[in-house]
């Protein structure tokens, strides 16, 4: 059993290898600015926000993911533009993958809302080392897939996007690798290539009857034009403050989530991948952490009045 965990762990890599996949994350409602670049300055606040994957926990070398985005509009020349980072660590078995870019969006003021016209501009970094757990189960001698040496290359990447949201919605498109950077490994050690991957999602707020809840479903749909991923989420939203709600992967995984919004307006969520492929068997689900706070710079003075010239 325990080779057959390795074997589907190291198909995966393999998989990964030759054609690099996007990172999945069954909270992508809350991540849309590091999908797309478009959505860099929507919320008119500076917004920091961060997510951690542990996938198919109790399989070894499953996949470990962590992101990063930092994005904010700013005033230049009378138009409003938005600017961000993004930070990304993906580790699976023997590969380890590093992605940084800077974000730009142009904005658009457009009906009751507005509309992001954006780019990303990077560098990716692809890590490969022949030690990993499953090295004395699978003989890394007997399959050229597999690095004989470790090695580490850099490549150019982009992204385009289009992101449009109001108070109450927002759908966007976009697209990651659109150069397709290829990874050369000296000494023939692997070949790996960055997949050009396109991104569909959307959303609505629904108010009830009740103010006090809001049901909010959204959707994303993840492709690189040979295999297809959607994500069906619907949340229930209880005073601003605090949601839950289920995600579903077509023919992936079932996910229960909740969050939580600080009273100092950091937020909190956490999701749990219940799943539905073959490997349930083999692992103990998916956990998923999202951390997310948005601020004003701007301070607002209210008028102080004084009674006694000795508090001037």
């Amino acid at each position: 059993m325990k080779r057959l965990v390795y074997i589907c762990i190291f198909g995966a890599v393999s998989l990964n290898l030759l054609a690099q996949q996007d990172p999945k994350f069954s909270q992508n409602m809350f991540l849309a600015p590091f999908y797309n670049p478009g959505a860099a300055g929507s919320s008119d606040k500076i917004c920091l926000s961060a997510a951690f994957r542990n996938q198919w926990t109790g399989m070894p070398d499953a996949p470990i993911t962590t992101i990063f985005n930092a994005n904010m509009p700013v005033q230049l020349f009378g138009r409003t533009h938005g600017i961000g980072i993004n930070f990304m660590n993906d580790n699976l078995a023997f590969n380890n993958d590093f992605l940084f870019s800077a974000v730009y969006a142009f904005r658009i003021d457009l009906g009751q809302g507005s509309l992001g016209i954006g780019a990303n501009v990077g560098m990716a970094n692809q890590a490969l080392s022949p030690e990993w757990n499953g090295a004395d189960i699978i003989d890394p001698e007997g399959d050229p897939s597999i690095p004989q040496s470790g090695g580490s290359v850099f490549g150019f990447d982009m992204g385009l996007g289009a992101f449009y949201n109001t108070d109450n919605l927002y759908v966007g498109i976009s697209t990651t690798h659109l150069n397709q950077t290829t990874f050369d490994y000296p000494e023939d050690v692997a070949e790996s290539k960055l997949i050009r991957h396109y991104y569909l999602m959307a959303g609505y707020n629904i108010q009830l009857s009740n103010p006090m809840f809001e049901i909010i479903p959204s959707m994303m749909i993840q492709s690189d034009a040979r295999s297809h991923h959607m994500y069906l989420n619907t949340n229930l939203r209880y005073n601003k403050r605090f949601w839950g709600g289920v995600s579903y992967t077509v023919g992936g995984a079932m996910t229960a989530l909740f969050g939580i919004e600080m009273l100092n307006g950091i937020q909190i969520g956490y999701s749990y991948d219940f799943e539905l492929s073959p490997l349930m068997s083999y692992n103990s689900g998916s956990h998923e952490v999202t951390v997310r706070y948005c601020f004003d710079l701007s301070v607002d003075r209210s008028p102080q009045k004084y009674k006694s010239v000795r508090f001037l």
